[in-house]
């Protein structure tokens, strides 16, 4: 069985930089083909049904999903949006008879550096006198499960942002804090648990993408801004940043690269009277430890500056979804995030967070 779905496309134009200076303002524009390929361990002496739910990409201004493909030998299959973030889903099921439980997804994304920031969008921001925040917006000023915004968590941000008013700027401070205070550790299982009120107060400021920038998204939403992570997976390779092009993907020969470790998270925090506005606060945590450098580095400040306001489009974000139930219902209800595939067997969740114990092998290549 075969399902292919096809999108628009969109266009912009090209720039480049080194580490130690701001990156051309100039927007580049990247496609790029990514192949999922499932072929799902399940633990021997299992029983009952096979169900698997893989995050799809979403299309806005800054990625165009152009095709989606998807065949295999399982019983039925289809997208889905159905959960409480709209999160895009792709859904098979297998019998606990089969002998494999084979699919294959494929998807074209064309993406485009995100840039408010150099391009000067931000400069001089001043929140109108009168908010008024939508409804898919106030979403991300409620607190989750994981992402609490009052107790120890008001009490940081408090701290952090002191008698600052104009959002941007406290935006910017506790971006800066998480630069200054936590660091990535690459025991974390998968991109971390995203726990924040359970790191402030043990006091053990590291962890991997998903633990800082959803710090970033809590300590926000206490400030009283909305806020959210954006779950989603590596592409290609940073060119923007010279030194810090290392510690991303697509190094691979012929622009083909294994991304079977390339989940990432991001986040953005929302401007009345201008929109969302990026930032990777991990990241730089990422480039220190990569790279070996200190906060006060050169290198780890231009780092820092370009991603406050600033993405580069290597890389395609899935949903925003934490602490929800997925459409059809698993068994293990609600998930702490959807950045992963999720499967269950009888029930039972296989992890997803180990490649080869799942049964999943991931590629992307740069057209």
């Amino acid at each position: 069985m075969k399902k292919l779905f096809l999108l628009t496309a969109l266009s912009a134009c090209v720039g480049f930089a080194q580490a130690q200076t701001l990156p051309n303002p100039n927007t580049t524009t990247h496609t790029y083909e990514f192949t999922q390929n499932y072929d799902l361990v399940v633990p021997q002496g299992s029983k009952g049904e096979t169900k698997l739910w893989v995050p799809l990409p979403f299309s806005n201004d800054y990625q165009n999903v152009q095709s989606i493909e998807f065949t295999g030998n399982y019983n039925q299959a289809y997208i889905t949006e159905n959960n409480q973030y709209g999160a895009k889903t792709l859904y098979a099921t297998w019998d606990e008879k089969a002998q494999k439980r084979d699919l294959k997804v494929k998807f074209v994304v064309q993406t485009k550096d995100r840039e408010p920031q150099l391009q000067g969008l931000l400069k001089d921001y001043q929140q109108p006198e009168k908010v008024e925040y939508s409804v898919d917006v106030t979403e991300y000023l409620k607190p989750t499960d994981h992402i609490k915004i009052d107790g120890i968590v008001k009490e940081y941000a408090d701290k952090i942002t002191g008698k600052e008013t104009n959002p941007l700027k406290k935006a910017e401070l506790i971006h800066q804090w998480i630069v200054e205070n936590m660091e990535r550790d690459n025991s974390v299982l998968g991109c971390g648990s995203g726990d924040v009120e359970q790191i402030l107060t043990s006091g053990v400021l590291k962890g991997k993408c998903t633990d800082m920038n959803s710090v970033f998204v809590a300590l926000a939403r206490a400030s009283g801004i909305p806020a959210r992570e954006v779950f989603g997976i590596r592409l290609g390779q940073a060119i923007k940043m010279g030194e810090y092009s290392k510690i991303a993907f697509g190094n691979a020969k012929d622009k083909i690269a294994n991304e079977n470790t390339g989940q990432h998270c991001r986040a953005e925090f929302y401007l009345a009277g201008f929109g969302w506005v990026p930032v990777d606060s991990a990241d730089v945590a990422k480039y220190r430890l990569t790279e070996k450098k200190a906060v006060n580095d050169a290198g780890t400040q231009a780092v820092s500056k370009y991603l406050f306001g600033n993405w580069e489009g290597n890389w395609v974000g899935f949903n925003h979804a934490r602490d929800f139930t997925l459409y059809p219902a698993p068994e293990l209800a609600p998930i702490n995030n959807f950045g992963y595939p999720y499967a269950e067997v009888g029930g039972d969740p296989l992890n997803s967070f180990d490649a080869k114990e799942f049964g999943y092998e991931y590629t992307s290549k740069e057209l």
